[in-house]
């Protein structure tokens, strides 16, 4: 199949040889590729999209463009929200093609088919946005569950659909100073999840 390296995609920003700070993958060099646009709206989102984004800027790159920059052997595609792009599956078979070891970090909301060595983690936020529950399909396709927590009340919320994945972290919300000691408790709770912190934050690290 002959891709389509002149087509455009809206990107957020693009980071080169910096840092995995959340999850399995935490401490991997990775290059990461942040897509433009999110209508989910986490208050506690670090993307700029707890409002939709609308005043984000981005801007139009090639399939090329991106490859070219490429410095790491693991990219990270993220958002906003990565599969509300119709052109995710192209960029994914582009990194492919290209050898590269291809993670997307989502909410889980939406769908699209996407081959099964690309690893998926999916952060669900329907406790945050009711309008945008998980996809049932992404339960049983992610790689790794991510539950960012605010209140304490988020295991219970998804309980029923933790079953399906084998890993699942939980994440204190970041500026949040009660989401720490809640998080560890809940780990004492339930000692097959583990913790997720957002190392690159504290290293000073995009």
């Amino acid at each position: 199949m002959l891709l389509r390296t002149r087509d455009l995609f809206l990107i957020h920003e693009t980071f080169q040889e910096t840092i995995q700070g959340e999850g399995y993958w935490t401490g991997s060099v990775c290059d990461f590729i942040r897509l433009y646009g999110c209508p989910v709206k986490c208050h506690f989102c670090d993307s700029s999209y707890s409002s939709g984004g609308s005043h984000i800027q981005y801007t139009r790159r090639t399939l090329e463009d991106l490859v070219s920059e490429l410095k790491s052997s693991m990219v990270v595609i993220s958002g906003g929200e990565p599969f509300v792009n119709k052109q995710l599956s192209l960029l994914v078979d582009e990194l492919l093609v290209h050898n590269k070891r291809v993670h997307i970090e989502t909410s889980g909301a939406f769908w699209q088919e996407i081959p099964p060595r690309v690893w998926v983690t999916v952060s669900p936020k329907e406790y945050v946005s009711p309008k945008y529950p998980v996809d049932e399909r992404m339960w049983q396709r992610a790689n790794e569950i991510k539950i960012v927590i605010s209140d304490g009340s988020e295991v219970d919320f998804y309980k029923d659909k933790l079953s399906e994945c084998s890993l699942i972290f939980l994440q204190p919300e970041w500026g949040n100073p009660n989401s720490l000691q809640l998080t560890l408790g809940l780990l004492r709770e339930n000692p097959q999840y583990r913790l997720s912190l957002q190392t690159h934050k504290y290293i000073g690290v995009s």
